[in-house]
């Protein structure tokens, strides 16, 4: 087996005039690691090039894949992701993720921005001020889940009731009312964080309903897990894939039932 040249083509495209010093470590590794990657699954389907990064960065984050991170990050820029899109990808991976997993990540960006001239910080993308996130971030959950999340932050046992608050004015409010990324995007990437980190599919399959809600059909999240899955793997691949088939049967049954 050789790398084929649609590999080849592909990887000159994310990493010009790259040579792997794994073609000498580990060449068979390569052959079957690149002509299934950048051949096979790119070729998989017709997802546009952007989005397919935008959606391997938040992969990346999810799983902790800090080389990979930023070996790709170059290549995101090439394939027209911009900086203030991948600025926006890190920070709402925070809310996901937590500040310990995310942080390495942050100062991979600005050392690549660094390296390539990119003036830091980058503008500014927020939207909302102290007094009115909580309010701007339920606005966002009723946009994205429906109108039952309207009250949603105040609900709850007391004890508890100030994590359903977090969310409205934390997770929604600071991190999805920001521009630099729309709902659909903010909300593909959140599938992305979930799927790759493993072990939240309850909310994955939340996220996954919410994605088709708002017009990331079950084609596209297809079309993302396969994307992703030469850098999760098959279990947590399968697993998301469960999620959306779960979550489109359950909005199925639900449309049938008010019909």
């Amino acid at each position: 087996m050789a790398v084929t040249e649609a590999s080849k083509r592909y990887h000159e495209k994310m990493f010009p005039d790259y040579k792997s010093k794994f073609l000498e470590t580990d060449p068979e590794f390569i052959e079957c690691f690149d002509n299934f990657a950048f051949d096979e699954v790119v070729n998989q389907d017709d997802l546009d090039g952007r989005t397919r990064f935008m959606a391997i960065l938040a992969t990346l984050l999810g799983c902790q894949g800090t080389d990979e991170f930023r070996a790709m990050l170059p290549a995101a820029l090439r394939f027209d992701v911009t900086p203030v899109e991948i600025k926006e990808i890190i920070y709402q991976a925070t809310a996901y993720l937590g500040m310990g997993r995310v942080l390495p990540f942050l100062k991979i960006a600005n050392d690549v921005f660094e390296e390539k001239g990119i003036e830091l910080p980058l503008p500014s993308q927020a939207t909302t001020t102290t007094e009115n996130r909580r309010e701007a971030g339920t606005q966002a959950q009723v946009d994205i889940f429906g109108e039952g999340m309207r009250d949603f932050w105040k609900s709850g046992p007391e004890e508890s009731r100030h994590i359903n608050l977090w969310l409205a004015d934390n997770c929604f409010g600071d991190y999805y009312t920001r521009t630099g990324l729309d709902y659909q995007q903010r909300e593909m990437i959140t599938f992305c964080f979930l799927a790759a980190q493993g072990g939240c599919e309850p909310q994955l399959t939340s996220h996954a309903a919410a994605n088709m809600r708002i017009g990331n059909d079950k084609a596209f999240l297809i079309k993302i897990i396969s994307q992703c899955l030469p850098y999760i793997g098959y279990p947590r691949s399968l697993n998301a894939l469960r999620c959306v088939n779960d979550a489109a049967a359950k909005m199925e049954k639900e449309d049938t039932e008010k019909n």
